[in-house]
């Protein structure tokens, strides 16, 4: 059975994580309603209303604080461990050591890839550009080496992005996977000259195999055709964000 997007799952290293859906808060359309990006117009006081929902919700899973990003639609990877806990990291993914720390990226059709590691936990936003340009490889490694492990003792989770029948991409979107990893192509389906439909989910996969990692979990839910669940900037152009999520509970 599919879990719901917004039950906690739990990993085989002790480390847990949350897709969450955009019910349950308090922003007003087009925001609907447990928006939690700061970026995208909505109401300060209602994003700040709905993180601090979540924050307590997640307190009897041991979450004691949420590590927001600036994301950019890179390939950075900031260590939380060596955050002072002032501002607003610059960066698409992250990693930590640090019991009660979230680890969360804000998504609205881009893909939240979370990591475990005995000890460490990562997350990271991987839209075509930042996928391309090997954020889920970068935080790999980081996580590896915060935690002292390989690849194959990374588990993976997957979490809600656009799919592959609503993502109509040009020929340089292509072009970016192919020219270094001919097997990428596969996950492109031609539709008309210079455009294809591309499976964010499959180039996934195919990063974190190459990479070491085969514990990979999804159960490739589309944004664009779930509007009860999730956000979707494909399909709405104004709207909020939902967030991938995971820690390592401090009790």
């Amino acid at each position: 059975m599919t879990p719901p997007l917004d039950a906690v799952l739990r990993g085989a290293n002790g480390a847990r994580a949350l897709f969450t859906t955009r019910r349950g808060g308090v922003s007003v359309a087009p925001y609907d309603s447990l928006n939690l990006g700061d970026h995208v117009g909505d109401d300060p006081a209602a994003v700040a209303a709905n993180r601090a929902r979540l924050l307590e919700a997640l307190r009897d899973d041991g979450v004691e604080r949420i590590a927001w990003l600036n994301q950019v639609h890179g390939s950075e990877v900031v260590d939380l461990d060596a955050w002072d806990g002032a501002g607003v990291p610059r960066a698409d993914a992250a990693v930590t050591r640090r019991a009660g720390l979230a680890a969360c990226v804000l998504v609205a059709d881009c893909l939240p890839v979370l990591l475990a590691a005995p000890g460490a936990v990562g997350a990271a936003h991987a839209g075509w550009r930042g996928l391309a340009a090997g954020v889920v490889d970068n935080c790999v490694r980081a996580l590896c080496e915060k935690a002292g492990c390989g690849p194959a003792d990374v588990q993976a989770w997957l979490g809600p992005a656009i799919g592959p029948r609503a993502f109509e991409v040009g020929d340089e979107v292509r072009e970016a996977f192919v020219v270094s990893d001919a097997q990428a192509s596969r996950a492109f389906l031609r539709l008309r000259a210079g455009y294809w439909l591309a499976d964010l989910f499959t180039l996934a996969r195919q990063r974190l195999r190459a990479i070491g990692v085969s514990a990979i979990h999804a159960d490739d839910i589309c944004t664009v055709s779930n509007p009860h669940d999730c956000y979707s900037y494909r399909r709405d152009r104004v709207c909020g964000r939902q967030a991938g999520l995971v820690w390592i509970p401090s009790r």
